[in-house]
């Protein structure tokens, strides 16, 4: 069952998904700051949302971490795993969405097992299976293969290799979030940084990529007027977006 906390988000003003690394938890010390601040003092009018490719024990550890504010949901693991505030339950809706896209790992990890050149994550969740490459054109014909075998792969960061359900990525996951909890779309701002944010802003909502983001991901949002190019890394690039799109009003609701 849905927890108190999800059944409150229709109602805020700014529904606010960040990906962590490089994203909400980067940028100047200034900067984050005056975000978690401004999050914390308007938490009737802000639901916070990590999106993430991180597993879920990282992400829910985070306020901890790093002193950010807690967030109300996590999307975890490139968007193969949905938790609910403050229990880190699985939101049932979603994840057996997500359980219906996954045909099961034995099939990638046995292509993945002949290719030596791209080395297994030691920790990783959700429906999904992780890996480091080096050799970009290495990693796109596995991308290739594992595609054919009827899997997603993504490519990130110049490092992160991950094989996915097919139709399951960040922006498809909070789409079905957003629709399944009645969420506007209008009320949403995405921010991220690197090529597994892609999906994201390819929803159309309104997003910001943070000054920081990597090239590939920057080269690929040129055509999209959904997405603000901030000139801040991190935090701060969040911030710029929210006053661009004019998200919050100014002073607590």
């Amino acid at each position: 069952m849905t927890s108190d906390v999800i059944r409150t988000l229709a109602s805020r003003r700014l529904f606010l998904a960040v990906d962590l690394d490089g994203t909400f938890l980067g940028g100047s010390d200034s900067d984050r700051q005056a975000l978690y601040g401004l999050i914390s003092a308007r938490r009737n009018d802000i639901a916070l949302v990590f999106v993430t490719g991180r597993d879920i024990p990282f992400a829910s550890n985070v306020p901890t971490l790093f002193g950010t504010p807690q967030p109300d949901l996590i999307v975890g693991d490139v968007g193969t795993s949905v938790v609910v505030a403050p229990g880190w339950e699985p939101h049932p809706e979603i994840e057996r969405w997500i359980d219906s896209r996954w045909p099961g790992p034995e099939r990638a990890s046995k292509i993945m097992l002949e290719r030596p050149e791209i080395e297994l994550q030691t920790a990783f969740g959700g429906r999904r299976l992780s890996y480091f490459y080096r050799d970009r054109m290495l990693a796109s014909a596995a991308a290739r293969e594992i595609e054919e075998a009827g899997y997603a792969a993504l490519m990130s960061a110049d490092l992160f290799f991950d094989v996915l359900p097919r139709g399951v990525d960040k922006g498809q996951t909070l789409l079905k979030l957003l629709a399944h909890e009645g969420i506007g779309h209008d009320r949403v701002l995405c921010a991220g940084d690197t090529l597994n944010d892609f999906s994201l802003f390819s929803t159309g909502l309104r997003g910001v990529a943070v000054a920081n983001s990597e090239p590939y991901l920057k080269a690929a949002l040129q055509a999209f007027t959904n997405v603000y190019m901030a000139t801040r890394e991190g935090a701060g690039g969040i911030l710029e977006a929210i006053e661009h799109f004019e998200l919050l009003s100014p002073g607590p609701g």
